[in-house]
This record gives structure tokens, C-alpha cells and sequence, in this order.
């Protein structure tokens, strides 16, 4: 075997390299899409990317030129910088600053429903026993305004909040009381089914300027299928709760999202024409959870990533036609991942973040005082594995920075340095999400080439781009109207599903 000179491994003096990744495209495998280190990207015919890589591109090819305005290639470093790439990248990685901006406070795990594929362990609505006590309620306030983010989305969560209402209210009321020293911009919402909401707490949320978010998993037949509960009347109260909020609070204060099961998979236009028929505007098509209930009711209600992204293009298409017949509407992940590749922004998405998202950007207050960085985390707990758990909310937040868990989401939480995505292509664009893997796998870094995480994001951005590139123009300014920035409402709710 005979091997090439070190000159021909040397710079050409034309132009150098700047970091990059590639990745054939399966729809046309004569090209590639290439990315830099901070997320620009360019698609191009595998010879020029060879042509590139071996610098023979003419000096002033245009190619060249595109290469070096996506800053995967830099021709003379005397007069040039690498000031607008590193920018690019503080400019990915924002979020960063600041910590965790999403902080959820678990007030009860008693609720009123069934549901199979339920994340966490809830309980009987007489189990006030799991309900947050007023002390570690009190603490939970102190943690959170040591966290130095000047923005501050505060969730209430279950089971069911509105069981255990006045917990919600005296939080909120702490906050707000302690804010006015603090003078932080506060968002405050309520994850509930909305069933049996009052008139009285409704004044409430009115008075703080509550945000409600709620499930719809679709048309009557399936939501009382997939949420069942005492009566059948699962459907009709949720269907009240969100009539109820919007008149009180306003069109836009409700929003939904949707747990998919292997029935849903059947009617995805069923599910979409829901949301249009109720004035829903955006729908989150959530695949199920391998956590709590969910992973014992598997083998009736699961299904496989591929069987699911099956599902995602026809839902997609639908969704396409139903804005070009004049109805705005969109879906969560899809704006997600379409921001991630059109726009040159973070986001705060926690299970799309590297480093992880998981006590970088969410915090959750348990009823019980521990404190875990994910609501993932929290649901491992419930099952008996509190591998993540961060301490309790006696403690200062710079123990829980210092903890086991901590060590274990940073030494596997930054995508660029794990096998497989250290290579990847897509890897600017995504995440590492370790407490995803420790579930499915066994391991926070986790197998990525047998990985569903893996599969289903490389598959939705596989999906996503190539629609965007061989769209009309009307399809294609509608994908682009969806990687928008979202009102502070739907990063909350995107943030939080």
C-alpha cells in the first residue's frame, strides 16, 4: 500500500478548513448536507465536497464563497477572523446563560384519571398524603430565586394541580411577594386536564396571568379511549375546562398537546382536525415516554420509531393542507427542529440542548422536597431509581451543582463528545438528552446508532429537510413561518412538554 505525502495533507494557501460534518443524504445519495461547528449548513454534491476537502477549489469559485459565509472554510487568515463563527456559536448556545429559566413545582400526585400510558406514579384524589407540604413549598421559592435567570416560567404540575389548588395559590403568591425585590420577569402556568376548574380559581389564574396547558389527544372516541376516567366523561370536561379558560383568560391563555398511542397512529387527520375544529393553533405530536405506566402498558399501546415517523409524514402533510386551505396551524417539534436548521438560534427546549438541558435549563420541585433536573428524572424516581436525583429543597442550589447526578449529566450531556454524535452531521442541531438513554438503555451516553432518540430526531430532520428543499413556495414559506420565533406562551409550553 502506498500512502499520499504529508504536502498533500498540508493547508492550501488558497483557503482552510474550519470544523465541519457531513452527512449523504438518503433521498439523494450523490449529495450531502454539511454543517460547521456552529450550525450553518450548506447541501452539496459529493464531488465538490471532495473537491473542497482536497482544496481544489478555484479561489474565486462562488461555492467557495458560500462555504466561507456558512464558516466551513476560511481562504486567507491573515486579513480574515474567526470572530463571526465563535459569535455564531455563543449565539447557538445562549441558553446557557443564565441557568435554568424553566422551574416545575409538583404539588400533588393525586388525579382524577387512569391513563395508560401515564409518566409518573399518580394517586387516589383522596392521597393527600402526596400532596407538597407548605415547608418544602417554602424552600422551593428560596432555591428558585438563587438561580440567577432573569426570566422565570414557574409550572405547576401533578397528577393533578387544581387538587390541591391552594398550594398553587400560596406559591404564586410567595413568588410574586418575593419578586418585588427581585424584579424578575415571571410566567406562571397551570399543566391540568381543566376538569372540574372554578369560577374562583379562575380569578386567580386571572389576577397572576396564568397560562393553562392541557392534554387533547384527539376526537372523543379516542381521548376517553387514551385518558380514561369514572363517568367516561373524559372528553366532554376537558372540552369545558378549555372552553372555560379561554373565556376567562383569553383565545390564546389554553393551549393543548397530544399523547400518541398505537390507536392514534391510525388517524393522524383525525387528530389534527380536532384541534382545527376547537381553534387550536399549534398541536405537540408526542410520541410515548418509556417511563412510569407508560413502559407496562407497552406491548398494547406502544409501537416502533419507525412506525411512528410513518405516522409523523402523513400527519405532516395534513397539516400542510390544512394551512394552505387558509388555517394556521402548527406543530411543536417540527418548529422545533425548522428553527433549529433556518434560524441561527437556541432555543430552550430542554431534550434538544447540549450540554443537557436536564439542571441546565429545568428544575423540578417534587411534593415530597427532592428535586431532580427533568421531569424524565422525576418519573425514574417514581419507578424506584433516583440515579438523578439532585438533592432536596433544604439544600442550597450549589449542592445539587456539586452532586453525583450533576457530574453524571454533564460528563454525558455534551453531544459533541459522544460516540457516533461527535460525527454526526445533525449534531449542532440536537441534543444529548442522557436521561432519555438511561432509561431505554441501561447507560446515560447510551448506544446512538440502536438509540430512538437518534433514530427519531436524524429521521425528522432527514424528513424535514428534504421537504423544505423540494417544496413550493408556498409550502416553503409556511415551513419558514414555523421556525419563527414563538410567543412566550409557546416557548413555555414547548419547554415544558
Amino acid at each position: 500500500m502506498r500512502f499520499r505525502p504529508r504536502e498533500a495533507f498540508s493547508p492550501s494557501p488558497g483557503y482552510q478548513l474550519l470544523p465541519m460534518r457531513f452527512r449523504r443524504l438518503p433521498w439523494d445519495p450523490e449529495k450531502a448536507f454539511v454543517s460547521s461547528m456552529a450550525g450553518d449548513w450548506l447541501l452539496m454534491g459529493m464531488e465538490d465536497l471532495q473537491r473542497f476537502v482536497s482544496h481544489e477549489l478555484p479561489a474565486h469559485s462562488p461555492l467557495l464563497a458560500d462555504l466561507q459565509a456558512r464558516h466551513l472554510a476560511v481562504a486567507d487568515t491573515s486579513r480574515s477572523s474567526l470572530a463571526p463563527l465563535l459569535s455564531q456559536y455563543r449565539s447557538r448556545k445562549s441558553y446557557l446563560v443564565g441557568g435554568p429559566a424553566l422551574h416545575i413545582f409538583v404539588v400533588s400526585l393525586r388525579c382524577h384519571h387512569t391513563c395508560s400510558y401515564c409518566q409518573v406514579s399518580r394517586q387516589q384524589t383522596t392521597a393527600t398524603e402526596f400532596d407538597m407540604a407548605g415547608t418544602h413549598a417554602r424552600h422551593a421559592v428560596e432555591r428558585l430565586f438563587e438561580w440567577p435567570s432573569q426570566e422565570l416560567t414557574i409550572e405547576f404540575q401533578g397528577g393533578e394541580p387544581l387538587l390541591n389548588f391552594e398550594q398553587v395559590k400560596a406559591i404564586t403568591t410567595l413568588i410574586v411577594e418575593r419578586n418585588r425585590f427581585e424584579n424578575r420577569s415571571l410566567r406562571f402556568v397551570l399543566a391540568s386536564t381543566l376538569h372540574d376548574l372554578t369560577e374562583a380559581q379562575l380569578d386567580f389564574l386571572e389576577e397572576h396571568r396564568f397560562k393553562l396547558s392541557t392534554s387533547l389527544d384527539g376526537p372523543e372516541w379516542l381521548h376517553n379511549a387514551n385518558r380514561p376516567r369514572p363517568g367516561r366523561d373524559s372528553y366532554a370536561r376537558t372540552i369545558q375546562g378549555i372552553d372555560l379558560g379561554r373565556r376567562r383568560l383569553g383565545e390564546d391563555a389554553v393551549s393543548a398537546l397530544t399523547t400518541l398511542t398505537k390507536r392514534s397512529l391510525e388517524v393522524p387527520e383525525a387528530i389534527i382536525d380536532e384541534y382545527r375544529k376547537l381553534g387550536l393553533h399549534s398541536i405537540s405530536l408526542r410520541p410515548l415516554s418509556p417511563y412510569g405506566f407508560a413502559t407496562k402498558s407497552a406491548p398494547r399501546t406502544g409501537y416502533t420509531t419507525e412506525d411512528y415517523l410513518v405516522f409523523y409524514k402523513r400527519a405532516f402533510e395534513h397539516l400542510m393542507a390544512v394551512n394552505r386551505g387558509g388555517y394556521p396551524i402548527d406543530e411543536t417539534y417540527a418548529s422545533l427542529l425548522l428553527s433549529q436548521l433556518l434560524s441561527p438560534f437556541g432555543h430552550g427546549y430542554v431534550d434538544l440542548r447540549s450540554p443537557s438541558g436536564a439542571g441546565l435549563g429545568a428544575i423540578i420541585y417534587d411534593y415530597d422536597g427532592r428535586v431532580y433536573p427533568s421531569d424524565e428524572a422525576r418519573m425514574l424516581a417514581a419507578m424506584g431509581d433516583r440515579s438523578f436525583c439532585l438533592g432536596d429543597v433544604s439544600q442550597l442550589v450549589s449542592t445539587w451543582l456539586s452532586s453525583p447526578a450533576m457530574t453524571t449529566l454533564l460528563d454525558a450531556g455534551v453531544a459533541e463528545a459522544l460516540p457516533t454524535c461527535s460525527d454526526c452531521a445533525y449534531v449542532p442541531l440536537c441534543g444529548a438528552d442522557p436521561i432519555e438513554h438511561y432509561a431505554r438503555q441501561g447507560d446515560p451516553m447510551g448506544h446512538r446508532p440502536t438509540s430512538d432518540f437518534c433514530k427519531r430526531n436524524m429521521g425528522l430532520l432527514d424528513f424535514l429537510l428534504e421537504r423544505y428543499e423540494n417544496a413550493d413556495r408556498d409550502t416553503k414559506r409556511l415551513m419558514e413561518a414555523w421556525a419563527t420565533p414563538k410567543s412566550e406562551m409557546e416557548e413555555a409550553q414547548g419547554a415544558a412538554a
